[in-house]
């Protein structure tokens, strides 16, 4: 974990012109209303507000008034210096995409459900924008996936990347996929089964937490493999250390074709052969963080986890004890 301290800015660049990438969709009113508010405090900061291409102009049409810059447009993604995300989890996967080629962190502000990824819920919206104007926030990176599909020849034919998980799933909901699993370029186990995820820990509470997979706090850094529905004795949940290389072969036994999908966004088909490549990535995805919050509160909070009964030092003395200091908590 890397933590910026905003106030290392030079008054220098505090003058420049300042472009801030703010994503959002229209598929709710309240999101679109808030999009107008945040470009209206925005500008009313001294700052541009900058849109994707499809985000202005579906907003556009839900009737907001936005007369922006578009990304990669008007302003080159390496100028954006922060991402503020108007949504859900799926948003901010978005917006992390969106700005994979610079340096901007993602603040998101929460307009969904869950919403774990979220830094912030909606009410505090107007409050993270004017810390952003004054670049009162920490950064935090968070582990990325590179994603390779290799050829029987072992060339590759597609990559990618992934902040969550990259998954092989069979294609064809009546076929089981025949897979072999392979760590560091030795073969663990082959079994039938309905896919494979492979995952960070920032993706541990996504599509690995349904899976069944554990729950990894982020700043644990390694690599979550867990099975879909296989058939074998031995398929069971690993957890490899950052450095290793997973690698899932789709078998040519295989009666059917697979897919790639890294985040639930990308996506490649994979013909019998195919070989599907996970690494760690040397290009983290930076989050701007507001709250220094502990991931077991995060936890609580988001899946609505009961507590009653609990006696720890908060329940007893009303102060929560400081991230790391585990010798008081205990």
């Amino acid at each position: 974990m890397n933590t910026v301290d905003a106030q290392a800015h030079s008054r220098a660049d505090a003058r420049a012109e300042r472009s801030i990438l703010v994503v959002a969709h229209a598929h709710r009113h309240d999101t679109v209303l808030a999009a107008e508010r945040v470009v209206e405090a925005l500008r009313a900061a001294g700052a541009h507000p900058v849109f994707a291409a499809d985000d202005r102009e579906e907003l556009s049409a839900a009737g907001a008034s936005l007369d922006v810059a578009i990304l990669g447009v008007d302003v080159p993604v390496t100028d954006i210096e922060l991402a503020i995300v108007l949504g859900g989890d799926g948003t901010i996967l978005r917006a992390a995409e969106l700005v994979r080629e610079g340096t901007a962190p993602v603040l998101g502000i929460n307009m969904g459900h869950v919403g774990f990824l979220a830094e912030i819920e909606r009410d505090d919206m107007d409050e993270a924008v004017r810390r952003v104007i004054e670049r009162d926030y920490d950064v935090e990176e968070r582990m990325a996936l590179q994603v390779r599909v290799k050829d029987t020849g072992d060339s590759v034919i597609y990559e990618t990347w992934a902040l969550n998980e990259a998954t092989v799933e069979k294609a064809s909901r009546e076929r089981l996929l025949e897979v072999v699993v392979e760590i560091d370029g030795r073969p663990l186990s082959s079994f039938g089964c309905d896919g494979m995820v492979v995952s960070t820990p920032t993706g541990s509470t996504a599509y690995n937490f349904s899976a069944g997979g554990p729950v990894i706090w982020p700043t644990v850094e390694a690599i979550a493999v867990v099975p879909l529905s296989a058939h074998a004795l031995f398929a069971k949940p690993l957890v490899v250390g950052p450095e290793h290389s997973v690698a899932i072969e789709v078998l040519e036994r295989t009666n059917g074709t697979g897919i790639l999908w890294c985040d639930g966004r990308r996506s490649h088909d994979l013909p019998p052969g195919a070989r599907v490549v996970v690494r760690r990535s040397e290009r983290p995805v930076r989050l701007a963080r507001l709250h220094p919050a502990q991931f077991t509160d995060r936890l609580v909070r988001k899946f609505h986890l009961p507590v009653e009964g609990w006696r720890g030092p908060a329940a007893i003395t009303g102060v929560m004890p400081v991230t790391g200091d585990r010798e008081e908590a205990l």
